[in-house]
């Protein structure tokens, strides 16, 4: 008699992954081993019509120009300034210095280094000012022209110091003081 196990029993599947490669003989394994690929002809003929790349040259890059680096300063006004050494335009914060610059006394403060040495149109100017009014900024601007000029040719050194043009100006707001409304100005007293 049969029991219900063994009816019921069904054949255990192996998974895909799990077959057994397909055997071959050894005179298959010559055979494909002496005959070419099918298509290796026409892959190295593809190969062939390609053209070699092109040797590739380097770009050229253009020599960057020669400058004078210096950092003026007047009251909390800071003028970073490059002074380079071909002719070209005189920019403050990627702006031409008149437009930064609008009122004319201040224009005058900003060039006065370098028209004091007659080298105005000689150099390209690039300035970045940050901080402090714009009468502040020009005097920075000022200050690190000089002090640009003077890397530039030290002999320059005399008639800029004569003019007051390197001189770093001290004068700073004061700090307020507690119990005071200001640096200095105290609360209103009234005698009775």
């Amino acid at each position: 008699m049969e029991t219900d196990s063994e009816t019921t029993k069904k054949p255990k599947k192996t998974p895909s992954r799990a077959r057994a490669p397909a055997k071959r003989n050894k005179e298959d394994l010559k055979n494909q081993k002496e005959a070419p690929r099918q298509g290796a002809e026409e892959h190295t003929e593809k190969r062939a019509e390609k053209p070699a790349p092109a040797v590739h040259e380097e770009p050229k890059f253009k020599k960057p120009d020669r400058y004078f680096e210096a950092v003026g300063r007047r009251k909390t006004a800071v003028a970073r300034v490059r002074l380079f050494t071909r002719a070209g335009e005189f920019t403050v914060n990627q702006k031409p210095y008149a437009d930064y610059f609008s009122a004319f006394e201040l224009q005058r403060t900003a060039e006065d280094a370098l028209k004091k040495m007659k080298l105005f149109e000689r150099f390209r100017v690039s300035i970045k000012v940050s901080g402090g009014g714009l009468h502040a900024q020009a005097e920075a601007v000022r200050h690190g022209l000089s002090r640009c000029l003077i890397k530039f040719n030290p002999d320059f050194r005399k008639r800029l110091k004569r003019a007051g043009f390197l001189r770093r100006d001290p004068r700073i707001k004061e700090r307020k003081k507690f119990g005071l409304k200001k640096a200095r100005r105290a609360p209103q007293w009234a005698k009775r």
